[in-house]
């Protein structure tokens, strides 16, 4: 490899790509719609506390966790082909 050829980082790939902008997006609205299905009704009824909201933030974390790796696995695959 020359110095011409530097090797990019994935993680500078990904944010190039957009995939981590697309990942938030994602977990905003899958996040959202599995937060209303699963704490909705202790949202409502005014029954937040810690332990809810560290699981409320999990919700989020895994569309979030879920379409990055898909974005990375796609990414990877499309420098391999290349």
């Amino acid at each position: 490899m020359t110095s011409n050829e530097k090797q990019v980082s994935p993680y500078r790939q990904a944010i190039a790509n957009g995939i981590l902008r697309r990942a938030f997006k994602v977990s905003l609205v899958v996040g959202t719609i599995l937060m209303i299905i699963n704490h909705g009704d202790a949202i409502v009824a005014g029954e937040v506390g810690v332990n809810r909201l560290i699981k409320i933030l999990l919700t989020y974390c895994v569309p979030f966790l879920v379409s990055l790796y898909a974005g990375f696995s796609a990414l990877k695959n499309k420098n391999e082909t290349q």
